[in-house]
């Protein structure tokens, strides 16, 4: 299936576009998701550009080189609080009128440098404050029952059960 166009400003307005794009290209019901990191010192950027991110500097796309491009333009900055959000949208159609829409969000600051090897893309930089480390230094269970998008898949499965199973 194509994959579908990812033009809005919103983690929300993204996921149901790809929700609706694999329910119309498959005829069955469909999940999809949008996430990213939001930095308050950025008003909430990079957002839904997060993937991208390093390429605003010159870098090329990559996990590595997004680290690398937000150390250097916080280099200087003292507020380094930051979220990482999953949105997830399940839709029973294409069409539906009823999208169920996940959120998972935690919260945290960016480090000043990447300590940790698990995880992939901020885990690195995401200190946690509950935990005392990074993303990228928690095991992995722990990280995927705690993180944003297994936030947002506990919330979704709720849904789910409550309006669709019931």
């Amino acid at each position: 299936m194509p994959e579908a166009p990812e033009p809005y400003r919103s983690f929300v307005e993204n996921a149901l576009t790809k929700a609706r794009n694999a329910a119309q290209h498959t005829g069955l019901p469909a999940l999809a998701d949008d996430a990213g990191l939001c930095v308050d010192a950025f008003g909430g950027l990079p957002g839904v550009d997060t993937a991208y991110y390093a390429t605003q500097f010159g870098y090329a796309k990559g996990d590595d080189n997004n680290v690398r491009a937000l150390l250097e333009q916080m280099h200087d900055i003292s507020n380094r609080r930051a979220a990482m959000v999953s949105v997830l949208v399940a839709v029973r159609s294409a069409d539906d009128p009823e999208p169920l829409i996940a959120m998972g969000r935690v919260v945290g600051q960016i480090a000043r440098e990447p300590t940790g090897s698990n995880g992939f893309g901020f885990d690195p930089v995401m200190w946690i404050p509950e935990f005392g480390q990074t993303f990228a230094q928690l095991p992995t269970e722990v990280k995927n029952a705690n993180s944003h998008r297994g936030r947002s898949a506990k919330a979704m499965s709720a849904l789910i059960r409550e309006h669709w199973m019931a």
